[in-house]
């Protein structure tokens, strides 16, 4: 039977922030020769993938702040990278984290493109999006994969809730456990969110 969420609004920005710095450490250990990698996101190298998470976290920043889309426009599409892709994940998650800090920011609305919702959900779809993406560049360039058990199990407590949306969403894959209550946690995040866990 699942058990209910635990995770409280005012944690999510403290747990975004150390979900960054999770994922910091596996763009750290990216090889220059692995940038071409193939990860389990079929449609992104890992290159394309740290763009995407940057470009997120940059996402993030205006629309916690009340921008809107249209607002946006294309500033953040293309390569964000350039020549020091660290520097670009690190300028980039500074403001990301920074957004949801803010006194108010969690019970705003973001106009985002499946919204609008309340800043605190829109955190909880960072977290959770930062911190899995890091598996997937773990995976992607042979690092040790193996995710911090306090971020996993928080990770758990904002997706249960909306387990069935999220994969109705379609921006996910389609691996899905059939006992999840018989994995690890970290498998059973991974998982459904539909990783084929090795």
């Amino acid at each position: 039977m699942p058990r209910e969420p635990v995770i409280r609004a005012s944690t999510l920005p403290a747990l975004h922030r150390s979900a960054l710095q999770s994922t910091r450490s596996f763009v750290a250990g990216v090889e220059q020769s692995q940038w071409s990698n193939a990860t389990p996101c079929a449609e992104w190298d890992v290159r394309a993938l740290v763009n995407h998470v940057t470009a997120g976290n940059l996402w993030a920043a205006e629309l916690a702040a009340g921008r809107t889309i249209a607002e946006v426009g294309g500033r953040f599409d293309g390569d964000l990278l350039g020549a020091d892709p660290l520097a670009a994940y690190d300028a980039s998650a500074a403001v990301g984290a920074a957004a949801f800090e803010v006194a108010g920011a969690l019970d705003a609305p973001c106009a985002v493109s499946y919204g609008p919702i309340a800043g605190s959900d829109y955190a909880g779809h960072r977290f959770l999006d930062v911190l899995v993406h890091g598996w997937d560049i773990a995976i992607a360039t042979e690092q040790d994969p193996v995710l911090d058990p306090a971020l996993v199990e928080a990770c758990w407590d904002v997706i249960q809730p909306q387990l069935a949306d999220l994969r109705a969403s379609g921006m996910f894959g389609s691996s899905r456990p059939t006992d999840p209550d018989s994995l690890d946690p970290q498998s059973r995040v991974l998982m459904a969110l539909g990783r084929a866990v090795p």
